[in-house]
């Protein structure tokens, strides 16, 4: 087995249970600090040292987040430390025998509201939420309700969101008082992580993810969205022959609608044109069929692989499947939507060209909600910034490794 070396930080992860002082440990802090591997190493030490013929849950918003994020990570450890791994994908089990010990391991995605009935009437004898900020409280409390064995513990990682989240005010907040153990990470946490690539992640993000991601702060989202775009800094849209062509779109009716039509070239997806039509300020609202042919237009007869539609937009999506277009309804998760957004510009994945007005202008106005209620965009000037990160979003599948990264890391 390859040498694993681990800091300070990380070996207190992998023993704060053996003197029984604690009920839970609460990892946060830096993206690729480590957390997540020590955690996900201790968890199962902990589960083969403690237990026999017992269940466990291994938490994430996805069943892909936990194989990726928990699985990948902690088998070839474990299997070098001389354990039998056994994984029944169509059950979503991990089977981990050595030492005499047999246990099983069960695995959940917690992305949504209605989640938490996944793991309703199961007993186990520990859990362990990874990114647990990102998980409905539903679906956390069900979970830690699930853990009735005696001597189970509860095992949590996140990366920090806005003060006024739940999980920061009844778990982090009152670790002391849930006899919690709570571990800040930071990237110098990370043996693994050279001077050169803590840095090059610390560009990555600008903001209140700045200070979230890397400094590991719970920090209100505050001002512009986009704060490092510079308007007066947009390209002239490239010469040379685009290899593919995607269409993005915001549909509104009595709102804007902002389409932007997107060619790659070399490795970066360019904005080199857009329709915007603000139906109030013209007086007069387009109908489905105007809207599919202003696409077109806007397409001009290049090869469209495929159209990024508001999932809401039923009709409008309706209307361009019958006029033969490939048409996919977008992923419209906003903070992760923006979270993307922002590095993708800041990495050069994409680039919004001069000839984009309508997003020059929204850029310098798309601005976060200072009422203190948490996360939210103000719902105005949105609508260019919408359909841009649909267009993202619809990248992640298919990405280099910073997107890789991002989805794997950071959501």
């Amino acid at each position: 087995m390859r040498q694993v070396q681990f800091s300070e930080k990380q070996r207190r992860v992998l023993d704060w249970w053996r003197d029984g002082t604690f009920d839970a440990v609460i990892c946060d802090g830096a993206v690729r600090s480590g957390k997540t591997f020590a955690l996900s190493v201790s968890f199962f030490l902990w589960a083969m040292a403690c237990f026999q013929r017992q269940r466990f849950g291994l938490c994430a918003a996805s069943i892909n987040g936990v194989r990726r994020n928990l699985l990948a990570q902690a088998r070839p450890v474990l299997e070098g430390l001389g354990f039998r791994w056994e994984e029944t994908v169509s059950r979503n089990e991990v089977t981990l025998r050595g030492g005499g010990r047999e246990n099983v391991f069960y695995l959940y995605g917690g992305g949504d509201a209605g989640s938490f009935t996944s793991i309703q009437g199961v007993t186990l004898a520990g859990v362990l939420l990874d990114e647990a900020a990102l998980m409905p409280r539903s679906f956390v409390e069900q979970a830690c309700a699930r853990c009735s064995v005696r001597g189970g513990r509860l095992w949590f990682s996140c990366n920090p969101a806005g003060p006024e989240h739940w999980f920061y005010k009844e778990w982090i907040c009152r670790a002391q008082e849930k006899r919690a153990l709570y571990l800040r990470f930071s990237m110098e946490d990370n043996p693994g992580l050279s001077p050169a690539v803590r840095a090059r992640y610390e560009r990555m993000f600008q903001g209140a993810f700045y200070r979230r991601y890397v400094l590991g702060e719970w920090t209100a989202a505050e001002g512009l969205v986009y704060d490092f775009f510079d308007a007066s800094a947009m390209p002239q849209v490239p010469e040379g022959e685009f290899a593919r062509w995607r269409i993005s779109c915001d549909y509104g009716t009595r709102n804007p609608a902002s389409f932007g039509l997107w060619g790659k070239l070399g490795g970066t997806w360019y904005r080199v044109r857009e329709f915007y039509y603000d139906a109030r300020a013209e007086g007069r609202q387009k109908t489905d069929g105007e809207y599919v042919r202003e696409l077109r237009n806007l397409a001009g007869g290049r090869c469209i692989e495929m159209v990024i539609v508001d999932p809401s937009a039923a009709s409008f999506i309706e209307a361009l499947r019958r006029d033969g277009w490939t048409v996919r309804p977008a992923d419209n998760r906003v903070l992760e939507g923006i979270r993307r957004t922002a590095e993708a510009l800041k990495t050069g994945r994409i680039v919004v060209c001069e000839t984009c007005t309508a997003a020059a202008r929204e850029f310098g106005l798309y601005r976060w909600e200072d009422d203190g209620g948490g996360d939210r965009v103000r719902k105005e000037n949105d609508h260019a910034m919408d359909d841009i990160r649909y267009f993202v979003m619809a990248l992640k599948d298919g990405g280099g490794a910073a997107a890789r990264y991002v989805e794997r890391d950071v959501f």
